[in-house]
């Protein structure tokens, strides 16, 4: 085993530290922007030092590569020259250095998960980590991670051992119709708590049971329709599937395992798995804003659990680019509840569009047709923080609004002992309100809801609050329905403005957990 950094990452001291794994940006040097790198990796420069040789990394000389100019750092057991990276990376030198010389893996799932470093740093690649020779099966560490991956033999029985019951399947034919068949052994499942991908002859179901993910992934024997249903039992979690033949014929058996197929596997470790959905519509809804809609592919079921998010991916000049992004509702209107398929195939989006951005003008120059590639949904919200809330309050700012929709929208109509909910929206300026004349005509037909805005840099005609996130604005708004009513509190928008609101909320009494951070 790799000696892994014992420190904290990022450094508690960081300028990309922030609550529940958040991050912030560093100044760069100019000329050191993400399109920059791409230009140096397609530039033809040798970046690992190794004239395009490949070799086999040991423990010891992965060790010696510890300094700013001769970093490497192993990912998954590959080991990258990152030296050349240092001046571009967002998070800055010293975060990098945290990994020098030593598996990183660990560190980068923490803050760096979704981000597609085979394709940032293809070009740095020195090679493989040499492996060990084989351990006696007796031996005390036997089941230890090497170099950030598990042995496959290893991976279904240790996870059994240490997470939830493993779910199992079973599958049953009509003339017409193979129904599979998932009991996840758990409670509360829903609509959202399973994904279904299949194309051609592959279908790959994901199962998202509290951390882990339980797959089925079959090569079908014969061929199915395109459309299929999915219904799940919640009182028992069980999920049924159900595709339709193309031939009506007896099937001997559903398929040939693929990868993962029955395995129950830590989300964290699973990586994330992309469906192409087109772009149907694209409507502006502030002077920088948009609302995306996007549509799934028929042969998809996916439905994003309330407060979680997706990543979009896009592929410019040659590089995977890659941000997350928290679904809406189509409005604040949109009845709340969990439709059938074919209603729910389509996933909206609020994008701010940065002119100087790199994936923010490519997702706005998208044509109505044009593909985007959206991954799974991530995120450690739990719908059931909600049950039984009595009085729910919700600071964002900017675009830190987005997780809002949904959690708003599911509290009204869905928490019958919920007594208040409030939204502290700050912005810099009133044509920055995302959603204004909704949220006041939502105050209005519910009078449980209440929207408070803050500018930063509002004109003399602003009759309203105005300022940064402080004592006063939080003190004044956080008025609980009666003492000791059951609380929770949502914040998200910027790394420093969740930072300072947490601490706060902390110096206001409100305990670790009555409050909940989204990353914007």
């Amino acid at each position: 085993m790799l000696n892994v950094p014992s420190q904290s990452f990022p450094a508690p001291s960081s300028q990309q530290r922030a609550a529940s794994g958040g991050r912030s940006k560093v100044p760069l040097k100019q000329g050191r922007s993400l399109m920059d790198w791409i230009r140096l990796t397609k530039s033809g420069k040798d970046l690992t030092g190794l004239k395009g040789r490949l070799i086999e990394v040991t423990e010891e000389e992965l060790r010696k590569h510890n300094k700013k100019d001769d970093c490497w750092i192993c990912i998954r057991g590959y080991v990258y020259n990152v030296s050349p990276y240092m001046e571009y990376h967002p998070g800055g030198e010293d975060e990098l250095m945290r990994a020098a010389g030593s598996d990183g893996t660990d560190l980068f799932d923490e803050v760096h998960r979704w981000v597609n470093y085979e394709s940032m740093l293809k070009e740095c690649l020195v090679g493989r980590m040499a492996i060990k020779p084989a351990v006696p099966k007796d031996y005390h560490e036997e089941k230890r991670v090497l170099n950030g991956m598990l042995p496959k033999t290893q991976v279904a029985g240790t996870l059994a051992k240490e997470g939830p019951n493993s779910p199992s399947y079973d599958w049953f034919q009509t003339d017409f119709l193979v129904t599979i068949v998932i009991y996840t052994k758990q409670k509360e499942m829903g609509l959202d708590s399973v994904i279904v991908d299949h194309q051609d002859d592959s279908f790959r179901a994901e199962t998202l049971i509290k951390d882990y993910s339980y797959f089925i992934h079959i090569g079908l024997s014969h061929e199915v329709e395109e459309d299929f249903s999915v219904r799940v039992v919640e009182n028992v979690g069980k999920i049924e599937i159900v595709l339709k033949k193309k031939e009506n014929i007896s099937w001997k058996c559903l398929g040939h395992p693929l990868e993962k197929h029955n395995l129950l596997i830590l989300k964290k470790d699973t990586g994330l798995y992309y469906r192409k959905c087109q772009l149907v519509s694209k409507e502006d809804v502030t002077h920088d804003t948009k609302l995306f809609c996007l549509m799934l592919p028929p042969s998809t079921h996916l439905q994003v659990p309330v407060g979680h998010h997706v990543y979009l991916k896009v592929t410019i000049t040659g590089t995977e680019i890659v941000k997350p992004y928290t679904p809406v509702s189509y409005s604040l209107f949109s009845e709340f509840k969990e439709p059938d398929l074919p209603n729910n195939k389509y996933i909206y989006f609020l994008i701010k569009i940065y002119p100087a951005g790199l994936l923010t003008p490519e997702l706005d120059h998208l044509q109505i047709g044009d593909f985007v590639s959206v991954s799974g949904p991530e995120g450690n919200f739990k719908k059931s923080r909600l049950q039984e809330l009595e009085d729910l309050f919700l600071v964002a700012a900017g675009t830190g609004f987005t997780p809002m929709v949904k959690i708003l929208n599911y509290a009204l109509s869905n928490i019958p002992s919920l007594r208040k909910l409030k939204l502290m929206f700050f912005n810099k300026t009133e044509d920055d309100i995302i959603w204004r004349n909704q949220l006041e005509k939502l105050a209005f037909k519910d009078k449980r809801f209440d929207v408070e805005y803050v500018l930063s840099a509002p004109t003399s005609e602003w009759n309203g609050k105005q300022g940064h996130i402080s004592p006063a604005l939080l003190s004044g708004f956080l008025k609980r329905s009666f003492e000791k009513s059951r609380v929770l509190l949502c914040i998200c928008g910027p790394t420093p403005f969740i930072e300072q609101g947490i601490m706060l909320l902390h110096d206001l009494y409100f305990s670790k957990d009555e409050i909940h951070s989204f990353t914007a």
